[in-house]
């Protein structure tokens, strides 16, 4: 096997700036999925069974159907319809951040409810209205407990972002396939975007242990 250090070498500009897209749209994609999912996940605790309906579906669609085909549905079907044309990294990004608030609905939700109940009684004895006392009381709480899931889901988001390739968002996996197609190379640029992918997860997962560690001593 003719291993062509010096194609890497000459893709790596390439590379760089595909890693840049791809923190770039995941970090868009967990902030808004984190608003949305938030917003999400107290619409599903409504106890009106019909208003949290909506709410129940959007998880179960996104929860229940592939990545792949939410993407291709947005860029061809829900973006056109919205701005007339297609474009690749506003569909990417709707794509993840509303892939990431079905996830973080039910971190959201698992988080809340693992606080005791009392709290919010207590809270609310106090004149807290429901919103005061989720804000001041439950959400600072529940928050220490969401940090592990939300920063695997992180991890999961930056991963899955490599099929934003498809709709062409020059992500990591995009300039990959065009060093392929380019060379006729295999090897190469995928072992090269595999690397850049395993440091992106092993630098996250380490901030993300350093900052479980001071939630937990504060």
């Amino acid at each position: 096997m003719d291993f062509r250090f010096d194609l890497i070498g000459e893709y790596m500009p390439y590379f760089i700036e595909g890693t840049f897209y791809t923190i770039g749209v995941s970090l868009i994609g967990i902030l808004l999925g984190t608003i949305l999912g938030l917003l999400i996940g107290l619409g599903k605790m409504m106890k009106n069974k019909v208003l949290a309906f909506p709410f129940n579906l959007h998880i179960a669609f996104y929860r229940g159907t592939p990545f792949f085909v939410q993407i291709y549905l947005i860029h061809f079907g829900l973006i056109p319809a919205l701005i007339g044309t297609t474009n690749g990294l506003v569909a990417g990004i709707v794509a993840l951040t509303l892939n990431a608030s079905a996830y973080i609905a039910e971190i959201f939700r698992a988080g809340i409810q693992s606080i005791d109940k009392g709290q919010m009684e207590a809270a609310r004895s106090l004149g807290m209205s429901h919103v005061q006392a989720m804000r001041h009381i439950i959400l600072p709480q529940a928050f220490k407990r969401m940090v592990p899931p939300l920063g695997n889901e992180f991890i999961v988001l930056l991963k899955e972002s490599s099929i934003l390739a498809l709709v062409a968002v020059p992500e990591i996996m995009y300039w990959s396939r065009a060093f392929q197609g380019q060379y006729y190379k295999v090897w190469e640029p995928y072992l090269t975007a595999a690397v850049i992918y395993f440091v992106l997860t092993m630098v996250l997962s380490f901030l993300l242990r350093r900052l479980e560690k001071r939630l937990a001593t504060e």
